[in-house]
């Protein structure tokens, strides 16, 4: 990793980290507003809520990442910079984007039916009232990738990764005043039927609020690096057809992906008064994105602009190094967050619900569950990100759509075989071990394209990695165990100051003894991390 790319990943990583922070603070606050395990509030409140985001990614979401950020770099050529360029795709991408919100509000009590079909008809009503409020958010979600997009491909990273900042703040906002106005409700008791259209609007329309003020401020940011948008709707003669050509496979993939995401919350909504359902699954995955958008998102946009660059040059040579690069950093430090995420999901689960051991352990083993495919799922966000640097979203389709059957038919399984309290938990291992499945063919299918993959010192990296992580993994569980991390009433579990003293505690032990066996092991990739920082401390 050069010393520009660990800069700019440092840079993106500290905004994800500050806007993550909040990000959990805002779903404590949540979870203390309508409760978790158990809250048909939650549950309702958590089918609408993802509405927004999942139809914006069907729409244009994962297609503009795959796109737009290679298109302005190769437009970059042009006389004026690519300007025009970027003028007419935002122009197009937000009249689609604003055509989908249009349609999908007007479509909100069949889009909350075909996620929470399963949902009492007081629940499944309650859903539907919240999305109408959060469905508006898709072209504010839009908007931000879009701003953010071109941005990044200007190498302005630092805006597209520290605006959620603002987004958490509304949103915390609103949470907090609707906790003071009609209170707090952490055991998820309040009936569907209790909520007034005031509760609705402060709760759904603050969250809105949030995903607005988060777009419109990137607008500042665009005049920071002289960029300024001026409607252009002469759409031809750009290139947009090549755009669309690769947007169309990209299209198809998170149609597969949101196939999946259906099957998922229909499964899990079938425990929903039981055990861990929408909430918890939603609670866990948010868990499980942390360490994923703090380092793996931080590594490859920082990559992936360089590794465009390559790819338009034809030096492929330098892609494979950028991929090496990318995995080693990421395996390198996501092996011990998975494991770390692993040994301490009880407490964790008790910082959003803290006391009552059954929904703590109900939590957790979701979380875990989830934790263990946390470095393929990670490893593959950079693979799949190697294919758009080549222009190729046609593969990733493919792969995709393996890795979705694979987990459709496990998802379904778990609800014909497992107990209700227990679904959510196969539902998590399902899409671990779908993940694994899905990075084993798109590695397969990417050698090829590069002639190799420098696979040797990836595969002796990641070993290292996992070989360093087990003594650490036995102290922490060891740790959590002496803190009473698996009883009723334990001090892991017992409040959310407790949980969070004993994660700090077993966390740093954990990273401790890693980073040990990882320097004594010489491991190249840890000494390329911390090297710099000694390098620094000996000048001074």
């Amino acid at each position: 990793m050069t010393d520009r790319i660990a800069r700019a990943s440092l840079f993106l990583a500290s905004g994800t980290i500050v806007s993550r922070i909040l990000g959990f603070l805002k779903a404590i606050v949540l979870a203390a507003t309508i409760g978790v395990v158990g809250s048909a509030s939650a549950d309702a409140f958590a089918v609408a809520n993802g509405l927004p985001n999942t139809v914006y990614v069907i729409v244009a979401g994962g297609v503009l990442s795959a796109v737009l950020v290679p298109q302005i770099v190769r437009a970059a050529t042009h006389e004026d910079g690519g300007a025009a360029y970027i003028n007419k795709l935002v122009t197009l991408a937000l009249v689609v984007i604003g055509a989908a919100t249009l349609v999908a509000t007007a479509l909100a009590p069949l889009l909350a039916w075909i996620y929470g079909g399963n949902f009492p008809p007081d629940t499944l009503a309650l859903a539907t009232a919240f999305a109408f409020w959060c469905l508006p958010q898709i072209f504010f979600y839009g908007l931000y990738t879009l701003l953010g997009e071109v941005l990044n491909a200007r190498r302005s990273f630092g805006p597209f990764t520290w605006v959620p900042v603002l987004n958490n703040v509304v949103a915390l906002l609103g949470l907090v005043a609707f906790g003071v106005l009609f209170g707090f409700d952490p055991t998820g008791s309040r009936t569907a039927d209790e909520w007034t259209p005031g509760m609705i609007a402060l709760l759904a329309g603050s969250a809105t609020l949030g995903i607005v003020a988060q777009a419109v401020v990137l607008f500042w940011f665009w005049g920071r690096i002289g960029l300024r948008y001026r409607p252009d709707f002469r759409w031809r003669g750009v290139g947009l057809r090549s755009a669309g050509r690769m947007a169309g496979w990209t299209f198809g993939m998170l149609l597969l992906t949101t196939l999946a995401g259906i099957v998922q919350t229909r499964v899990v909504s079938e425990a929903s008064g039981y055990g861990a359902s929408v909430a918890a699954t939603d609670a866990a995955w948010l868990i499980f994105m942390l360490p994923h958008s703090v380092i793996t998102v931080s590594i490859a946009t920082a990559y992936f602009t360089r590794m465009s660059e390559h790819a338009r040059d034809g030096l492929l040579d330098r892609v494979r190094q950028d991929l090496s690069g990318a995995v080693r950093g990421v395996g390198l430090i996501l092996t011990l967050a998975s494991a770390v995420l692993v040994v301490v999901a009880y407490p964790f689960a008790a910082v959003f619900q803290p006391g009552n051991f059954t929904s703590v352990s109900a939590l957790g083993n979701v979380i875990a569950a989830f934790a263990l495919g946390l470095v393929a799922f990670s490893v593959l966000f950079v693979v799949q990100r190697t294919f758009y640097a080549l222009g190729d979203t046609r593969t990733p389709f493919l792969f995709t759509l393996v890795q979705v059957i694979v987990f459709s038919i496990a998802a379904l399984a778990c609800l014909l075989f497992l107990p209700r309290e227990w679904i959510a938990v196969g539902v998590a291992l399902s899409t671990t071990v779908a993940v694994v499945i899905q990075l084993g063919l798109a590695v397969a299918l990417l050698r090829p394209k590069l002639g190799t993959l420098d696979g040797r010192r990836v595969v002796v990296s990641l070993a290292r990695d996992l070989g360093a992580v087990i003594v650490p993994v036995a102290a922490g569980f060891a740790t959590l165990w002496a803190f009473g991390g698996f009883r009723e009433g334990g001090f892991a579990i017992a409040d959310r100051w407790s949980a969070i003293v004993v994660m700090a505690i077993v966390g740093s032990v954990m990273a401790l003894l890693y980073g040990g066996i990882l320097w004594l092991l010489r491991s190249p990739e840890l000494r390329g991390f911390v090297a710099p920082a000694l390098e620094r401390l000996r000048r001074r």
